[in-house]
């Protein structure tokens, strides 16, 4: 579907083929005020017009680079308005690369670790096995001094 041959409003599957957005995530995003008012038929059915749609693939992109809803809201609203100030976007988006880095160095820490692991893991028939050991809480914590806990990092909220 092309928005240059698309007769506008749309409906909800037509906006959400447009956007690469599911249905389901486009009613999240207007249930959450990321869209304005979207137009209602006299039946109650959405409908998009073409700025929605240019909306929703800017909310696509901000969640494909990692924003987060709370992000991606001030950076829509940052989008609309514009006597906005680029400092105000710029700040967001350092913040942003910062939180990248310590996801990354979080995913670095755990390849390292399993890395580890898996030297230690003789990879034979017997059960015993560091990998399962580590797991099940039971492995060697020396093993992880130069390590930096992973898990809290990674677990962010992230848009859907």
């Amino acid at each position: 579907m092309d928005t240059r041959t698309t007769a506008w409003p749309v409906n909800i599957g037509q906006a959400a083929q447009l956007s690469g957005i599911s249905p389901k995530m486009l009613r999240h995003y207007e249930g959450l005020g990321l869209l304005g008012e979207v137009r209602r038929t006299d039946s109650n059915y959405r409908q998009y017009a073409e700025s929605d749609v240019h909306t929703l693939r800017f909310i696509r992109r901000a969640r494909d680079m990692g924003f987060t809803l709370d992000e991606i809201r001030d950076l829509v609203n940052l989008w609309h308005n514009r006597r906005r100030s680029s400092d105000t976007v710029k700040r967001i988006a350092q913040k942003h690369i910062g939180d990248l880095a310590e996801r990354i160095a979080a995913l670095e820490a755990m390849r390292r670790t399993l890395e580890d692991l898996v030297v230690r893991c003789p990879g034979n028939d017997r059960p015993d096995c560091p990998i399962l050991d580590d797991l099940g809480g039971g492995a060697d914590k020396d093993l992880y001094k130069n390590h930096t806990e992973p898990a809290t990092l990674l677990h962010r909220s992230r848009p859907q």
